[in-house]
């Protein structure tokens, strides 16, 4: 825990002065010359250390312990929290309907689900509608249902947000829910920061780094899919960190219980009862997954990590067979909780295209009889049918695009995606010096990521080293929305886009941070090293927010001139 100024550790209330394990301390043997009044003089008594303490000592640590303990740092936590996401709101809202076209896929996806919300299921349209629907003719879509390739859940929330801001004619609208969950997005990485480094200071140091980031806010101004894949996991990522906490303090409860009642541990420990929060966390990986198939990556890496969380638990709490004991009390419940629920939470998100009978494929069963699974019910039967052709689209999807991208290169924005180009006033021709430019461009902040590629290594150096969970802990939304991409390409040569990285990009500011918090905690005790530290850290945060600011207008179409954009899009391959 950091003060504002200093980022020095705040005060941690001392438990007990006792070793970890409660134990008094040894003895000193008396000399022999000791006078007699010395010996016979009583002890002082010694503090025994409750058995609950020293378990939530062990199991979440002092810091975690203390965190928010104090005014100043409950102050700094409300007043940093609303300043930030109001620069976060700031920087989405500003202007958002601006272009007043549809840009990129957004000729796919807002079209979509303005018939979803119309019709139950995305519609066909006539031949070159985006410039009757940009000028407000949006009516012009054929009651036939169109063959789309990403579920559903997504397009609700555009249409959603299409339905409160406006209706389809506003631009604005379009990207509403697209802004509000990014604003939404940068509340949550505070919460999940501050928890996950016990540090109220670093929390906001990660909402800040995230709400200026450009990939953040590109995605935030845009309607596209893939921010709501990164809001669903992002926030699983928060429920599973909740349920940690959650399921070590029952853990020291029911342990302490057991021991204090004069029983042992040394097979098996307590059950936990049901983790609702674990629930909750299986509830919002359906719903990415309903959004994109991505989000698949992300139930495999979040129920291994809360898995292990859990396993690590057990062993420090002393319970004896503790690999055996988590993988029984804790692991199947934790699968139950999270693929179950998951695909439940997936399949229900289809509601409307089970529910209209005019959605594509939807009779596909009854007008194929004897095909497909047939023990199935028709519905399911048709709903496996069309999964198969949405599976052979992604798997075969190679063909040519000037910005897909090697996702080897990703993680340092090496080809990032054009969304909108635009030489004011100019229908042909190169733009001229004289000349006003627009872009949006899907770029993260350059020395943002380019930092945290190297703290990624940093971070699995001192992870081992340490042998801290935070590392793999900040390390895992990369590892689920980046690594399965670079594996799959060789293979598959898939069409891929850098503005994907999306759905990792709360782990990357992660990652960076987690770095400056090991600084912090390497320098407790050191003034002259820590303030080295501090200003280090200060240092990079400043440097980042600058370049964020020459980069803004590129990351929402403003009108700059022409020279301007030519100086910050520096290198070739951001072209």
């Amino acid at each position: 825990m950091t003060d504002p100024q200093g980022l020095r550790p705040e005060p941690v209330p001392v438990i007990s002065e006792s070793p970890l394990v409660g134990a008094p301390p040894p003895v000193r043997a008396r000399h022999a010359a000791e006078p007699a009044a010395l010996l016979v003089e009583p002890a002082p008594p010694v503090a025994i250390e409750p058995t609950r303490d020293r378990l939530l000592r062990a199991l979440l640590g002092d810091r975690r312990l203390a965190l928010g303990t104090t005014w100043r740092s409950r102050l700094l936590d409300v007043v940093g929290t609303i300043l930030i996401v109001a620069l976060a709101a700031v920087a989405r809202l500003q202007n958002l309907g601006r272009p007043g076209t549809l840009v990129f896929d957004e000729t796919y996806y807002v079209k979509d689900a303005f018939t979803l919300w119309r019709l139950g299921f995305e519609a066909q349209w006539p031949e070159s509608p985006n410039p009757a629907f940009e000028a407000g003719n949006v009516e012009t879509y054929l009651e036939q249902a169109a063959y789309v390739v990403h579920p559903q859940v997504g397009k609700w929330l555009i249409g959603l947000g299409m339905h409160l801001g406006g209706g389809a004619t506003s631009s604005d609208a379009w990207r509403l829910a697209n802004a509000v969950v990014g604003i939404l997005a940068v509340l949550l990485i505070i919460r999940i920061a501050r928890r996950l480094f016990a540090s109220t200071s670093m929390g906001l140091v990660a909402g800040l780094l995230f709400a200026v980031d450009g990939a953040a806010i590109v995605h935030s101004r845009i309607a596209l899919l893939d921010q709501f894949v990164m809001f669903f996991a992002l926030l699983a990522f928060g429920f599973l960190l909740v349920d940690r906490d959650q399921a070590r303090r029952r853990l020291a409860d029911r342990v302490a219980a057991i021991v204090d009642a004069g029983g042992t541990v040394s097979r098996y420990g307590p059950r936990l009862g049901f983790r609702w929060w674990r629930l909750a966390a299986g509830v919002s990986l359906g719903l990415a997954i309903g959004v994109k198939w991505s989000g698949l990556y992300f139930v495999a890496v979040f129920g291994l990590l809360t898995v292990l969380w859990d396993v690590t638990a057990r062993r420090r709490a002393g319970i004896g067979r503790w690999w055996e004991d988590a993988v029984i009390a804790d692991g199947l419940p934790a699968f139950v909780q999270l693929v179950p629920t998951a695909l439940l939470v997936y399949v229900l998100s289809w509601w409307s295209w089970f529910a209209t009978p005019g959605a594509y494929l939807r009779q596909w069963a009854a007008q194929n009889p004897g095909e497909g699974i047939t023990w199935l019910p028709e519905a399911l039967r048709s709903f496996v049918h069309y999964h198969q052709q949405m599976w052979n689209f992604h798997t075969g999807l190679t063909s040519e695009h000037n910005y897909q991208s090697n996702p080897i290169g990703w993680i340092i924005q090496w080809r990032p995606t054009s969304f909108y180009w635009n030489c004011v006033g100019r229908t042909e021709g190169p733009c001229e010096p004289t000349d006003q430019a627009q872009a949006i461009t899907s770029l993260g902040n350059p020395l943002l990521w380019w930092a945290a590629a190297l703290a990624i290594v940093v971070v699995i150096v001192v992870g081992i080293m340490r042998r801290d969970w935070r590392a793999l802990a900040v390390l895992s939304g990369t590892i689920a929305g980046w690594v399965p991409w670079v594996v799959t390409y060789l293979d598959t040569q898939r069409t891929v886009f850098t503005f994907y990285t999306i759905a990792f990009a709360p782990w990357v500011v992660l990652t960076l941070v987690y770095v400056g918090v090991v600084g912090l905690e390497h320098t407790e005790g050191r003034p002259r090293a820590r303030r080295k530290v501090v200003l280090a850290i200060a240092a990079l945060v400043v440097a980042i927010v600058a370049v964020s600011a020459v980069f803004y207008p590129l990351w929402t179409a403003q009108e700059v001139p022409f020279p301007y954009w030519q100086n910050v899009v520096r290198l070739r391959n951001w072209i």
